[in-house]
This record gives structure tokens, C-alpha cells and sequence, in this order.
């Protein structure tokens, strides 16, 4: 787009530009094979150049092009795409836990079971609450609201259910909200000195994960009911702190 516009200081020049783009690619063999191409179905008068037709009683029966498995599968491979799009907002993510998770591992290192102990350790667990309520709403409490009018757009067209979009989007950015947690625990947990033991750790990595996964859950459900992000981001801290005391 930027190569064939005209800039209105420069008409001459980018006119000129793009006569030159437009010479190279009337006799380049790309443009033979579009114009062969258009010339034998240009001459098919019967062609039919709509969507192709729906699966046969689908529409009938649901109002939707496709089946309840194809809608989801779409939004799922679509959600997953943009997820890994961004690829730096997962390594800032899991640096971030990481960060933080030594941070809170140095505070409370190597705490012992007597009476300071034990309330310190009160302490670490619960800004293990904090952490992943905080960081796990916030980090979706935009997502809906920022795809609403694309969402709204799409529904009225009849493309998918609501139950597929969600069930999409929420499982493709499901492994991410099960690394952070692991990351987390796996920091702290030891460095803090925790109960000993593989199984207790699991119990505990099975509780953060859960935590997470509910914050997350928090945020989508703040998120679907704002009308914007500013009046999510508002809203979100007033109605997670109740719930943390």
C-alpha cells in the first residue's frame, strides 16, 4: 500500500513509481497466468462465484454454515495463531513470573517451623494468592473487549456460537496460564522451604494452577461485561480485592 500510494508532496514522483510496478507486472509471468486464468472461467457464463453451499441441514436445522466442531475448530486455530504471533509477550510474561517468583523466594529463603516461621510462611502463601489472581486477571481483562466489535460483527453473520468462541480462545491461551503457575511454584516452592516432598509439591503446583486458571476465568467474565478496557481496567482491582480478603 505505502509503494502504491501518492503522496501529495511527491505526485509526480510515486505516479511515476507506480506506472513503472504496474509495466514489470503486466508482462511478468505471474500476470500471463492470472490472465489465462480469468479468460477460460471468464468464459463459463453458468459459473457460480458465491460461497460455496452449506453442509446439507446444518443451516436448516442450527442457522450456521457449519458444525459445532468446525466453528470451534476454527476459533481455536485462528486464537492459537495470534498467540503465537506475539511470541514476546509470552517470553515477558514468563521472565516476569520468574522475576518475581526470586524475588518472593529471597524475602522468605530457608524459613524454619517455628512460630516466626510459620507466619511467614502464612505471609508467602498468601502473596502466592496475589501473584496469580493479580497477574492472571490483567492479563486477560482486555481480551474481550478489545475483540468485541470484531465478535458482535461475526455473531450477527451467523458465523459461530458464543460457546465455540470461548471455548477457543480460552483453550488455545490455556497452556501459557498453566507454564506461568509452574514456573511460579517451581521458584518459590523449594527457595521458601516449603514441605518436602514430590507430592506435596505437586498438591501445591495443582492449587496455583487452579488459582490461575479461576483468575483467568475472573478476568474473561469482567472482561465480557465492560462495555471498554478503561472501564474493565477500572472495575477489575474494586471487585478482585474483596474476594482476596
Amino acid at each position: 500500500v505505502q509503494m502504491l500510494a501518492i503522496a501529495p508532496t511527491k505526485e509526480a514522483e510515486c505516479r511515476e513509481t507506480i506506472k513503472k510496478i504496474c509495466d514489470s507486472f503486466a508482462v511478468s509471468p505471474i500476470a500471463r497466468e492470472i490472465l489465462e486464468t480469468a479468460t477460460v472461467t471468464g468464459g463459463d457464463k453458468g459459473a457460480d462465484y458465491a460461497l460455496p453451499p452449506p453442509m446439507e441441514g446444518v443451516v436448516r436445522q442450527t442457522g450456521y454454515r457449519s458444525s459445532w466442531w468446525t466453528q470451534f475448530h476454527c476459533i481455536l486455530w485462528r486464537s492459537w495463531l495470534s498467540v503465537l504471533k506475539d511470541p514476546m509477550l509470552v517470553k515477558v510474561r514468563l521472565l516476569q513470573t520468574a522475576m518475581v517468583a526470586t524475588l518472593i523466594g529471597s524475602i522468605y529463603f530457608g524459613q524454619v517451623l517455628d512460630q516466626d516461621g510459620v507466619m511467614n510462611i502464612n505471609g508467602s502463601l498468601f502473596l502466592f494468592l496475589t501473584n496469580m489472581t493479580f497477574q492472571n486477571v490483567f492479563a486477560v481483562i482486555n481480551v474481550f473487549s478489545a475483540e468485541l466489535p470484531v465478535f458482535l460483527r461475526e455473531k450477527r453473520s451467523r458465523l459461530y456460537r458464543i460457546d465455540t468462541y470461548f471455548l477457543g480462545k480460552t483453550i488455545a491461551e490455556l497452556p501459557l496460564f498453566i507454564t506461568v503457575p509452574f514456573v511460579f511454584t517451581s521458584i518459590t516452592y523449594p527457595m521458601i522451604g516449603l514441605k518436602a516432598g514430590f507430592t506435596h509439591y505437586l498438591t501445591a503446583l495443582f492449587i496455583v494452577t487452579l488459582v490461575a486458571n479461576v483468575s483467568t476465568s475472573f478476568g474473561y467474565l469482567i472482561s465480557c461485561a465492560s462495555s471498554s478496557i478503561s472501564v474493565a481496567l477500572s472495575v477489575g482491582p474494586s471487585v478482585v480485592i474483596p474476594f482476596l480478603i
